[in-house]
């Protein structure tokens, strides 16, 4: 019997770790910026749905370093996931109560956000960047066979989604003057926030992460 073969295989299993750490860490490189231009930008331009966007990015930087506590085989990490999933979750409930209120309030109130050419470019920009992500994190799930990298995969399908709704309210603004559409993209984007804020209440990610 070849004795090496258990070696190879926790070698290749280590490499395909290591790449998935890298994975993760660029997506929060990537997520952070995000997140920090889309409410710089949402400020600047009294977007809701950019202002939305943003935060959400914010919170999923959170999500994915649970996930990192995963590959990086910490201590205590089943321990604190599922906390760090619940606070999660609070924050992406707090982010829905909040796009609820100034949502409807600009809706009522007529308060139209100005035309954010940025804007349009950051969510094409997202649109773009975030499905490439996806992929690469299943790529690396198929190599570890890991549930937990391929569920934060579609953290980044969702984020595309929410980028998608973004543009087109960012899009309809400009184009038209449909002040309107920004409100309601930002009301668009509450299903999957809500959904996101009760699966980490659960003790869960958005998409039911489970051990690598």
């Amino acid at each position: 019997m070849d004795t090496t073969t258990p070696t190879l295989v926790d070698s290749a299993r280590a490499t395909h770790i290591r790449t998935g750490r890298k994975i993760e860490y660029l997506s929060i490189v990537w997520t952070s910026l995000e997140g920090v231009i889309g409410v710089i930008a949402g400020l600047l331009a009294g977007s809701v749905a950019l202002i939305g966007f943003g935060i959400d990015s914010i919170i999923e930087v959170a999500s994915s370093t649970v996930l990192l506590w995963r590959l990086s085989d910490l201590p205590h990490a089943d321990e604190r996931e599922k906390l760090a999933h619940r606070l999660v979750g609070i924050c992406f409930l707090a982010l829905a109560a909040y796009i609820s209120f100034a949502a409807i309030h600009d809706l009522i109130t007529h308060e139209s956000p100005q035309v954010s050419y940025f804007g349009i470019i950051y969510a094409g920009a997202c649109i773009i960047v975030m499905p490439l992500l996806a992929r690469a994190k299943r790529r690396a799930a198929a190599r570890l066979n890991s549930d937990a990298l391929h569920a934060d995969s579609h953290q980044s399908d969702i984020c595309t989604y929410l980028s998608v709704i973004l543009l087109v309210g960012l899009a309809l603004n400009a184009l038209f003057g449909w002040w309107w559409a920004d409100p309601l993209a930002a009301l668009c984007m509450l299903p999957v926030i809500i959904k996101e804020g009760i699966s980490g209440l659960r003790g869960e990610s958005c998409s039911h992460h489970h051990a690598v």
